[in-house]
């Protein structure tokens, strides 16, 4: 990387790329576009057991069903190369623009999986073009969470990345909260020939719309001014950068990827619950999408409140560790518990597992930030995040499927806790990355931090001892 002082218009030669501008515009561009991003990625598996059978026909509704999750799990397939591939151009190039390219990539393969004909009017053109649309989808969601996750707590104040970066999996959790109602609201409407012949494509549609929302929400958003500080002073290609981080970063990649392995429990509990507990105990599928809601609607309180809290107290501490630590210990009693029947038992056993849930998920994005220098910050993450995301978080509709459908339902569970229990053990290794001193960038390792507090300390010397707090 090259030094400060043998680059022309360092950063101290740019202040304005330093000043907050539009905060509040940003944040909500951020967010918005990152809900409608998960919004649409969500509600593909929630309704998998309505349109398998139209879309995946088969002797045996189950055979439909596991084709239907197979073609799910292809989005995840392709998600660790557009981390690997785009996420350096994000480096390079600036998050704004992956940005707006990832939301409308997510809009389009929902559109195209909302009118694809059924299979009895166009034939395996059906299949084939749900395949394309999750490819699609696969694509942009392997570009969004680490592009969003820089380009949030890069906009944020030195005392306030927690919260800002558990807006993300805030928006997350409303993403899963409203595609859980939408599939709730359109599975208790409609009757089931309605619901299998037209009422499940409303969702997905509803979805396309959204993104265009969110498209120009972020066509209009700043870039983040940390990248632009980094942008002066590093100017490697996005192979280089590549290159760079896993030469010097390899010890933050795999405390990356255990930061983001749970994932396994929270797409079985985001998309496969309502069925396990459909499959297991016979339940209404609309009334244990109903339950959900109620469950992640307790979530998206914890993840803010958590992130909030890892402010003043300090992430790797308290935050990762607990989250873990009441997975391993819940999950298992908590499916155990589905035998008993009753609506208002699911709904305990889904908010439950959403609180441990929501403790993991308010921390580990920041966390992750805070593990990389901003010039290879979303390449770190996209790297470790999305191969894990696809061999833990895509596989696990289809693992948790096959383990009901073998009759041994309880193992989904020990799935979990084996997971989750090896992540646990990389949480103790790592370093304690929050701070509310006023640095200029959001890694202590970050070489532009040492020119840009210098330049900051020279400006503004009386500003000595205040608060961080703009």
């Amino acid at each position: 990387m090259s030094t400060p002082h043998s680059v022309p218009g360092r950063a101290a030669d740019h202040p304005p790329a330093l000043a907050p501008k539009g905060r509040a515009r940003n944040l909500l561009a951020g967010t918005v576009g990152h809900f409608v991003e998960w919004y649409d990625w969500y509600v593909y598996g929630l309704l998998a057991a309505v349109f398998s059978s139209q879309i995946f026909p088969s002797d045996s509704p189950f055979a439909s069903l596991i084709a239907a999750f197979l073609t799910y799990a292809i989005g995840f397939v392709v998600r660790p190369l557009s981390g690997i591939i785009i996420s350096p151009l994000a480096d390079r190039y600036g998050r704004r623009r992956i940005l707006a390219l990832a939301v409308s990539g997510m809009a389009l393969g929902a559109l195209i999986i909302g009118l694809t004909p059924p299979f009895a009017t166009v034939g395996y053109l059906a299949p084939i073009m749900f395949v394309v649309a999750r490819i699609l989808q696969g694509i942009s969601a392997g570009t969004e969470g680490q592009s969003a996750i820089a380009f949030m707590v890069e906009h944020a104040p030195a005392d306030r990345r927690g919260l800002f970066g558990s807006f993300t999996n805030m928006a997350s959790g409303l993403a899963t909260l409203a595609a859980t109602a939408a599939a709730a609201i359109v599975t208790s409407v409609f009757a089931s020939d309605a619901l299998q012949s037209y009422g499940w494509r409303i969702p997905f549609i509803l979805g396309g719309v959204f993104g265009i929302v969110g498209l120009l929400l972020r066509a209009r958003s700043d870039e983040s001014p940390e990248f632009e500080a980094s942008a002066v002073v590093e100017q490697k290609s996005a192979p280089a950068r590549l290159l760079e981080l896993l030469r010097s970063h390899p010890k933050a990649l795999l405390q990356t990827a255990a930061l983001s392995a749970p994932a396994v429990a929270y797409y079985t509990w985001a998309t496969f619950l309502p069925t396990y507990a459909n499959l297991t105990s016979g339940r209404d599928l609309s009334s244990t999408l109903a339950g959900s809601v109620i469950g992640l609607a307790l979530l998206v309180i914890v993840v803010p409140v958590t992130g909030y809290l890892s402010d003043r107290l300090g992430r790797r501490k308290i935050f990762p560790i607990i989250g873990a630590s009441g997975m391993i210990v819940l999950f298992y009693p908590l499916l155990l518990l589905l035998q008993t029947p009753g609506f208002w038992v699911y709904v305990v056993v889904a908010a439950s597992g959403w609180v441990v849930l929501g403790i993991w998920q308010a921390v580990y994005p920041t966390i992750q930030a805070e593990l990389f220098p901003a010039s290879v910050r979303v390449s770190g993450i996209g790297f470790a995040h999305q191969i894990v995301i696809a061999v833990f978080g895509g596989t696990a509709p289809l693992i948790a499927a096959a383990f009901v459908g073998a009759g041994q339902p309880m193992l989904v569970a020990v799935y979990m806790i084996v997971v989750v229990g090896l992540c646990l053990a990389v949480y103790f290794t790592l370093p304690e990355t929050g701070s509310r001193a006023p640095g200029a960038t959001v890694s202590a390792t970050d070489s532009i931090a040492t020119i840009l507090t210098a330049d900051a300390a020279a400006e503004a010397p009386s500003s000595r001892g205040r608060s961080a707090r703009p």
